[in-house]
């Protein structure tokens, strides 16, 4: 791997991670200098982070953010992301209830823990993956719990759950999305 290739990786993971965007350019700086100081002094790039550009990432991000850091704004964010689904669900319907059956909720619980116990423990695998290790948990679920529980209604949840499913969130995302474009910004005045 290039020294580029081992940056954009652990940017990746740390991102994911929930590394703010100043911590991870001190990061990002840092390990940019020891690759440099790396290769001046005839090593390679995997002297410097070992085999596992992905395993190191994530033991710095732990070191950086531990998980009771990590921890809240995961929930927060997952939070968010129930919010847009079931905000989605809403228009694609055209209603302001949506009703919930014991299936609905077996796949969305366990699709939704399996994706953030692997962010949490791994790091991101990219959001196709996400997926498909949170379908391989909730869709089993899912129709176990529909042979089991059968497709009566639990309950229905109203137009404003969603608003409130995505407050949590609200202000990691635009944190995020701020320091993007000052990330972005910066990038330009360096050119």
């Amino acid at each position: 791997m290039t020294n580029a290739q081992i940056l954009a990786a652990c940017r990746s993971n740390w991102e994911y991670r929930g590394v703010d965007e100043a911590s991870m350019r001190e990061m990002l700086d840092e390990l940019s200098a020891h690759l440099e100081d790396a290769e001046a002094a005839g090593r390679t790039a995997q002297d410097v982070v070992g085999r596992d550009v992905r395993a190191f990432a994530a033991s710095w991000a732990r070191a950086r953010a531990p998980f009771s850091r990590r921890a809240p704004r995961t929930l927060a964010m997952a939070c968010f992301v129930a919010g847009c689904l079931l905000l989605g669900a809403y228009l694609i319907r055209w209603t302001t209830e949506v009703d919930v059956t014991a299936a609905f909720l077996a796949f969305w619980l366990a699709t939704g823990t399996a994706t953030v116990a692997w962010e949490l423990r791994r790091g991101s695998i990219g959001l196709v993956k996400s997926w498909l290790v949170g379908l391989a948990v909730g869709l089993p679920a899912a129709i176990v719990t529909q042979r089991l529980a059968g497709d009566g209604v639990l309950f229905a949840l109203p137009l404003w759950a969603a608003p409130l499913l995505l407050l949590p969130g609200l202000p990691y995302a635009v944190a995020d999305v701020r320091a993007a474009k000052r990330g972005r910004k910066v990038e330009v005045e360096a050119l």
